[in-house]
């Protein structure tokens, strides 16, 4: 009974033994984990390290890894950095990279902003823009094509003429019509936004103040009446260039009349002299 006693003993004190040996190399492994672990961390760390930086961030921050040439160094921020998007754990909130081709993004399948030479479509980042939409290089997005659009027409003007509404049967009236939307670089042109065609109305005579270009030029080249009187040459004493028969025989006449007259006249004054 006494030796059955002490072996119990002997085990007891043993196991106790085995238990105390674990627990001291379980200390020696964390104290050589910890070692490098620094006491005063800063910049939202929790924990952080005098090699690494943050080891883990204070609640409500991102972790973030930061490469500085070969090594990488954890931060903690309170939004995560362009090209990265959050994500909230129990234990973490960590910031993870987006996909190549995306600039930024909302999570690992929607990207909010293409990097350069991709166009944004429903969250994705594409070469070319699917059928029925096209490229705006401007916003690097895929847009609806946008058509012209024009307004209606407006009411035909007065038949006119050379700029005037009076004076001829046959003219042509025009109507015209705005551009309300300007098309996109895939869409349908704009239509003519004026219309002429001809047109017939009753003659009437133009009014003073009527008068069109045309007529108002004609007015100016009219010369003065003085300029007019000036331009005219003098025919007074000068024969008309052309003559009738008849004119010219009782023109005879009149100078043979005129001849014997100053005959007459020559000889009543030369008897006169012979008295």
């Amino acid at each position: 009974m006494h030796l059955r006693l002490i072996s119990w003993f002997f085990i007891i004190l043993n196991f106790m033994e085995y238990i105390g040996s674990q627990n001291a190399s379980r200390g020696r492994r964390q104290r050589r984990t910890h070692s490098n672990v620094s006491q005063g961390c800063q910049g939202g760390c929790a924990t952080c390290s005098d090699y690494n930086g943050c080891l883990s961030c204070k609640p409500r921050l991102f972790f973030v890894l930061e490469r500085i040439g070969m090594k990488q160094i954890g931060v903690c921020l309170s939004s995560c950095p362009s090209g990265y998007y959050g994500t909230r754990y129990p234990d973490i909130n960590k910031c993870t990279k987006c996909k190549a081709d995306c600039d930024t993004c909302f999570n690992k399948n929607f990207c909010t902003k293409c990097k350069s030479g991709f166009y944004l479509h429903l969250g994705k980042c594409l070469d070319n823009c699917p059928e029925g939409l096209e490229a705006n290089n401007h916003t690097m997005e895929c847009v609806n094509i946008v058509h012209c659009e024009a307004s209606e027409w407006s009411p035909w003007s007065p038949c006119m003429k050379k700029g005037k509404t009076c004076g001829f049967k046959r003219g042509t009236e025009t109507r015209v019509r705005e551009i309300t939307q300007h098309p996109s670089a895939k869409g349908n042109l704009c239509p003519p936004t004026s219309e002429t065609r001809k047109c017939t109305v009753q003659r009437k005579k133009c009014q003073k103040g009527e008068r069109g270009k045309k007529g108002r030029e004609r007015k100016r080249k009219k010369p003065n009446k003085e300029e007019s009187k000036d331009a005219i040459p003098d025919n007074k004493g000068l024969e008309p260039s052309r003559e009738t028969p008849e004119q010219r025989e009782n023109k005879d006449k009149q100078q043979q009349k005129k001849r014997k007259v100053q005959d007459k006249q020559q000889k009543s004054v030369s008897v006169s002299t012979v008295h």
